[in-house]
């Protein structure tokens, strides 16, 4: 995935993980926020193993390995303990996606200005993008893997949970808008249109490898992303 500037996408990611707020008690001390940490990253892990609904204040504690009253002395409530375990995932996310942005800006700026606006360069780089695309799927399912688990877990109990919900519309916004300057730099006529639809072709592939004991064949998500690439750019 690519971005033209860190103002941008990658900028956009990092207002997300800023903007992130917690609902538990603050720590005040550096040890208990090692506390508070090691609470909600097993929060997190009981999530990806057992789903939202396992989430309980004896069993992250015995995760955690602190005691019952570490976790009832942060959260008041489960609530808090699922809202602040998804906020502290938005917030990494985010973080992950502003560093790979950035990572990957100069190789978009050589992917776009090395054409010639040909028809053949243009499809070649569809083809180019498309790979780039199948590869941050394919890594994410291979290397992500829990994070995308825990991504769906949260995505359900929001339709449930307002606060929830709102977390998850931010979450989204990283890759949205990141991928709508992609297509701004592409010359889409409508970047934003183009973007939703190839978030929402990313995230079905996701919940399909997820679905899958191994990840979809690369040349099944290559040829959907290719096929969708050189819809796009025909059209520019």
């Amino acid at each position: 995935m690519g971005a033209i500037a860190q103002e941008g996408a990658a900028g956009i990611a990092t207002a997300v993980a800023e903007s992130v707020q917690y609902q538990g008690r603050k720590a005040s001390r550096q040890g208990s926020e090692q506390r508070r940490q090691d609470i909600l990253d097993a929060a997190m892990r009981i999530v990806v193993r057992d789903g939202v609904r396992a989430v309980r204040h004896r069993a992250v504690a015995a995760e955690a390995g602190v005691p019952l009253s570490a976790t009832t002395y942060y959260f008041k409530d489960i609530d808090d303990l699922l809202t602040d375990t998804f906020a502290q995932y938005v917030e990494r996310s985010a973080a992950y996606m502003a560093k790979l942005w950035i990572n990957n800006e100069g190789l978009l700026r050589e992917m776009v200005v090395s054409g010639d606006g040909s028809p053949e360069s243009r499809s070649q780089l569809a083809d180019d993008i498309a790979r780039l695309m199948a590869d941050y799927v394919h890594r994410q399912l291979v290397n992500r893997r829990e994070h995308l688990m825990a991504e769906q877990a949260f995505r359900q109990e929001a339709l449930l949970n307002p606060r929830l919900a709102i977390l998850v519309r931010s979450h989204q916004q990283i890759l949205l808008q990141g991928t709508c300057q992609l297509f701004q730099v592409l010359g889409s006529r409508e970047p934003q249109q183009d973007a939703k639809v190839l978030t929402a072709i990313i995230g079905r592939m996701e919940y399909q490898g997820l679905l899958n004991a191994e990840p979809l064949a690369e040349e099944d998500m290559l040829g959907i992303l290719t096929r969708y690439m050189h819809l796009v750019l025909a059209s520019v």
